[in-house]
């Protein structure tokens, strides 16, 4: 197999390294070594959690093996340029990637380059702010200056005995939900992520706000109803909301135990309690988010923290349709 020289990808690395951590496992992909090589695409995975494309390349004694090129999700690529046609069976290119730690011939792409000269990457850069929101109705994309610090944060809380033992057992590649296509709950929802967009809608007695990420939603009742007793524990919770002059005030129990959610490899457990706290910006260019998180179960004490989204109406949210076939592919089995 013809590598190519490291010397040659570092330009783009650089500008695609600071986003990978957003949206792929460090624990699959040795991103301190980057490998090039050339190929024929054979296949072309236009399917979630990641567009996959599978190229043949020769190796050194004249093999012939194919490489699965991991990016990111049809959402994330639409949004980088990409259509379901960009690559076709037969097609040569040029290849630049991160390698899988367990798969020899699997990687993460940083970018591919086509015989036309296009270079071709996965764009998740912060988009800027175009017109000014008047109310939270719409479609707002996350920060990234503002979720590192609120996962760092949220995974830096002290934890119980039980959520010590849940973090130490805890095994991404068996264990994450993200395997059978499973969205995180609140706050992860709206708040974790940065390359995803979340649309809210605002009726006279309910908002829905709607995730990209795995087509998560959720119903917040403003009709003046409580929770339900000894009611069924979902996903997404059991919400309630009231108006605080312009604030969203947003409190949500119920959760399932979902295996990762209150911090890497941390449980929500059945007493798990969230409130969230929407409001604009001075500008209306931004969305604010409080958020306060207790689960005693796990952790120790009240989770408290901030994160903010842009407004971005002149973006598309797209149907995630997760395929749990293709998301054990690779890195959870």
């Amino acid at each position: 197999m013809r590598f190519l020289s490291i010397g040659a990808v570092c330009a783009v690395a650089l500008c695609y390294v600071a986003s990978t951590a957003a949206h792929h496992s460090d624990a699959g992909y040795d991103q301190e070594r980057i490998i090039g090589f050339e190929g024929t695409v054979t296949r072309f995975l236009w399917r979630n959690p990641h567009i996959t494309v599978y190229v043949d390349v020769e190796s050194d004694d004249g093999e012939t093996v194919e490489w699965g090129i991991e990016t990111g999700s049809t959402p994330i690529m639409t949004r980088s340029g990409w259509t379901r046609e960009l690559f076709a069976p037969g097609d040569e290119i040029t290849v630049r990637a991160h390698p899988d730690r367990q798969h020899r011939s699997h990687a993460m792409m940083i970018s591919i380059e086509k015989a036309d000269g296009s270079v071709w990457i996965q764009d998740e850069s912060d988009t800027q702010a175009t017109v000014s929101a008047t109310s939270l109705a719409g479609v707002w994309k996350g920060i990234g200056s503002t979720t590192g610090p609120f996962a760092r944060a949220l995974n830096a809380m002290p934890l119980t005995p039980a959520g010590e033992a849940a973090s130490a057992s805890y095994n991404f590649q068996a264990e994450s939900p993200i395997r059978d296509c499973i969205p995180p709950p609140a706050p992860g929802t709206v708040v974790g992520s940065t390359v995803y967009l979340n649309e809210f809608q605002i009726f006279d007695d309910r908002v829905v706000i709607r995730s990209e990420f795995f087509d998560a939603e959720r119903i917040v009742y403003l009709d003046g109803r409580g929770h339900p007793e000894n009611g069924e524990r979902t996903n997404q919770g059991h919400s309630i909301g009231r108006w605080e002059g312009d604030t969203l005030v947003v409190d949500t129990v119920l959760f399932a135990e979902h295996r990762s959610t209150n911090g890497t490899g941390v449980p929500s457990g059945p007493d798990k309690h969230v409130v969230e706290r929407f409001s604009l910006s001075d500008d209306g260019t931004r969305m604010i988010v409080e958020v306060e998180l207790e689960d005693p179960d796990y952790l120790v004490g009240t989770f408290s923290a901030t994160k903010e989204l842009l407004y971005a109406p002149h973006l598309q949210l797209f149907r995630y349709d997760c395929d749990p076939e293709l998301s054990r592919q690779f890195g959870f089995e």
